[in-house]
């Protein structure tokens, strides 16, 4: 039988490959923070065994919760998991520094072509693309929940996240602290 993904030790990567993966998968995925994680979720959990399951979820979370960009909280805390102080200030620089450069670089070119219309053209199919990257990486980290009987929870929790953001109006912070209430007094489910 084998241990269930929560239980592995997960591997005490260099603070060199820590920087390698975020300025590679930081700042080198387009497609904003949602496409970003995504990515970090295959190189971290699937390919590099960096973190459990369960910490990447953690981390994605609490970084939800912070003001500010969620990816660089995001980064910061899974470098924070893997080398403690210095691996989250290895990671917030590698995931920050190279694409504070780029947007700079990219603001003054797009500033110079705004007007035309295949730049707009381009433009609107980015926002579609990132509709399309956004539910897939809400199905990336929901799916290791998405088993047996916690499959209702999982569908319940989302879809009144979604009900209380978009309909009621409540801010992201409160629906994410709301749903952590909720989680907490709920009895786990098995799966």
């Amino acid at each position: 039988m084998t241990p269930p993904e929560t239980e592995t030790a997960p591997a005490r990567p260099t603070l060199g490959a820590i920087a390698d993966v975020f300025v590679r998968y930081a700042n080198f995925t387009l497609g904003g923070g949602s496409l970003t994680v995504a990515v970090l979720h295959r190189e971290l959990l699937d390919k590099r065994r960096w973190i459990s399951v369960d910490n990447f979820t953690l981390c994605f979370g609490l970084a939800r919760l912070t003001p500010g960009t969620n990816v660089l909280a995001f980064c910061t805390g899974v470098g924070w998991l893997l080398r403690s102080w210095w691996g989250a200030l290895v990671a917030l620089l590698a995931s920050s520094i190279p694409c504070t450069i780029m947007v700079v670089v990219a603001t003054a070119l797009f500033s110079e072509a705004e007007g035309n219309r295949w730049v707009q053209a381009g433009i609107h199919g980015a926002i579609a693309a990132a509709v399309a990257i956004t539910v897939k990486t809400c199905w990336t980290i929901a799916h290791p929940h998405w088993k047996g009987r916690a499959r209702l929870r999982v569908a319940v929790i989302g879809a009144a996240a979604f009900l209380l953001y978009v309909v009621a109006g409540l801010s992201a912070i409160e629906v994410l602290l709301l749903a952590a209430v909720v989680g907490a007094v709920l009895p786990p489910v098995r799966a």
